[in-house]
């Protein structure tokens, strides 16, 4: 690619991250929005403490459901100790007590 081209594929790039950023900010609003929708719907029936509660307490478990959930994935795609690593390190341990006793 000529520089000129790459700048103009550099700048395209930037601009299409750019508009990821800011759809997740105005993302954010709207889940505000629907939030507050929640808690106003909920406030017809209930005190809007109370709304405001339920709907405050129903967020907290799925977000700690997800964190459950996240948590167990992670522990599934990686080992705690990557055994390479340990090999690896056993083996430099036992060159440098070996190099050590000459």
């Amino acid at each position: 690619m000529t520089g000129s081209a790459q700048n103009t594929v550099e700048s395209r790039a930037a601009k299409g991250i750019g508009m990821f950023g800011g759809s997740g900010v105005v993302e954010l609003f709207g889940i505000g929005c629907l939030l507050a929708s929640a808690i106003a719907g909920l406030s017809l029936v209930l005190a809007t403490w109370l709304a405001a509660l339920i709907v405050g307490g129903a967020l907290l478990v799925v977000a700690g459901i997800a964190v459950l959930v996240g948590k167990s994935q992670l522990k599934k795609a990686v080992p705690p100790v990557p055994e390479q690593a340990v090999k690896s390190v056993k083996a430099d341990v036992e060159e440098i007590r070996e190099r050590a006793h000459r």
